[in-house]
C-alpha cells in the first residue's frame, strides 16, 4: 500500500502565491521577518520587487496591505496567526475591515500543532477574533488542495480574507477529480444517519479516521468539512443536523468562538440540536511534538471516536 502523501498547509500558500503571482502583476506579498516560515520566501525567490518584508511590525504590515489595496494592489500580508490575527488585531479591525478593503491575510502556524514553540506561538483564538470582524471572511482549508484553492478563491473575491494555514505536514485527502472549493459551501464527505460531525483544517482528516472507527462499531456518521467559517454553509448545517439529530464539530481551536460555536448559533436558530463541541477546552496550550500535542488534547481520530461513541449513546 503507498503511503499517504503528506505535505503542510503553510507550503501549499507559498506554492500557490507563487502560481496566482504568475498570472497576476497586482498580487504583492507581505511578510514580517518570516519568509522562512510561512513559505512566503518562495514568491519573493520569483518576484522579489512584489514582496516586501516589513519586519517585525505586524500592525505597520497590515497598514501598508490596506494602503496598498487602495491603489489596486491585492496585498496578501503573511505572518504566524498569532501576530496576524493577535498582534496585528486592532490594525485589521479598523484599517482593514472597518473600510472593507481588499486585504488577504495568510496566518500560518495556526493552532496547538504549532508545536514545540509552545502556548505563546500557538494560537487557538484566531477564527473568534477574526469571526468579530464585520464582512471578514474566515477560511480554514485542510489539506494542500483545499489551501491552494483557498488561496485562488480568496484574490478572486473582493474584500478582506483570513486565510488558516498550520505548520504540520497533513494527509491529502481531496486530491478527486469532483474537488470543488466554493467560498462558503461546506463539503459532504461522506452521508450518514445517526450522528453529524463537522469539521475544519487539519481535523478534518482526523474526523475522517474517527469514522472508520465508528462505522465498525455500527455508527453511521455523516461527516462535513466545513472550510469556510465565516460565512458559515448554514442551510448545509441545518439541513444535516435535522437529518441525523446529533451534531459534533471538531476543530484544532478553543470550543470558544470557532467553527463549534458558529455551528451552534446556526442551530439555535434554525434547527435546535444536541451538540458536542471537540476541540481545546478554555486552556493554553503547551510546548511538546505537534502529534503528541494533538492526542493529548484529544484531537486526534482515535479521541475523537470515543467522544463521538459516547455521546451517540446518550438519550
Amino acid at each position: 500500500m503507498s503511503e499517504v502523501k503528506k505535505i503542510a498547509t503553510r507550503d501549499s500558500y507559498g506554492d500557490a502565491l507563487v502560481e496566482l503571482g504568475k498570472e497576476n502583476e497586482n498580487l504583492i506579498v507581505l511578510d514580517a521577518d518570516l519568509a522562512g516560515a510561512t513559505k512566503t520566501d518562495k514568491f519573493k525567490k520569483v518576484f522579489p520587487d512584489r514582496h516586501i518584508d516589513c519586519g517585525i511590525a505586524e500592525a505597520n504590515m497590515a497598514g501598508i496591505a490596506a494602503g496598498l489595496s487602495t491603489c489596486g494592489k491585492v496585498p496578501f500580508m503573511s505572518s504566524f496567526a498569532m501576530f496576524a490575527a493577535g498582534r496585528a488585531f486592532e490594525q485589521v479591525r479598523n484599517s482593514v475591515g472597518y473600510p472593507h478593503l481588499n486585504v488577504k491575510i495568510g496566518a500560518t502556524h495556526a493552532g496547538i500543532s504549532v508545536g514545540e514553540d509552545g502556548a505563546t506561538h500557538q494560537c487557538l483564538e484566531d477564527l473568534a477574533l477574526m469571526r468579530e470582524i464585520p464582512g471578514m471572511v474566515v477560511i480554514n482549508p485542510s489539506d494542500d488542495v483545499e489551501a491552494k484553492a483557498a488561496v485562488r478563491a480568496a484574490y478572486d473575491y473582493v474584500g478582506p480574507v483570513y486565510l488558516r494555514f498550520g505548520r504540520l505536514a497533513v494527509p491529502v485527502i481531496n486530491d478527486t477529480p469532483d474537488y470543488q472549493f466554493e467560498i462558503g459551501k461546506g463539503i459532504v464527505l461522506k452521508e450518514g444517519t445517526d450522528v453529524t460531525i463537522f469539521a475544519t483544517g487539519l481535523e478534518v482528516n482526523e474526523t475522517l479516521e474517527a469514522e472508520k472507527l465508528l462505522a465498525a462499531d455500527g455508527i453511521n456518521a455523516e461527516i462535513i468539512n466545513i472550510h469556510t467559517i465565516k460565512p458559515i454553509d448554514a442551510e448545509l448545517v441545518a439541513a444535516s443536523a435535522l437529518k441525523t439529530g446529533k451534531v459534533v464539530t471538531v476543530e484544532e481551536h478553543s470550543v470558544i468562538g470557532g467553527l463549534g460555536s458558529a455551528v451552534c448559533e446556526v442551530l439555535s436558530e434554525k434547527a435546535p440540536t444536541k451538540v458536542l463541541r471537540i476541540g481545546v477546552n478554555d486552556t493554553f496550550g503547551e510546548s511538546g511534538p505537534a502529534v503528541e500535542l494533538i492526542k493529548k488534547y484529544g484531537l486526534d481520530g482515535e479521541s475523537i471516536y470515543k467522544k463521538v461513541k459516547a455521546f451517540v449513546k446518550e438519550n
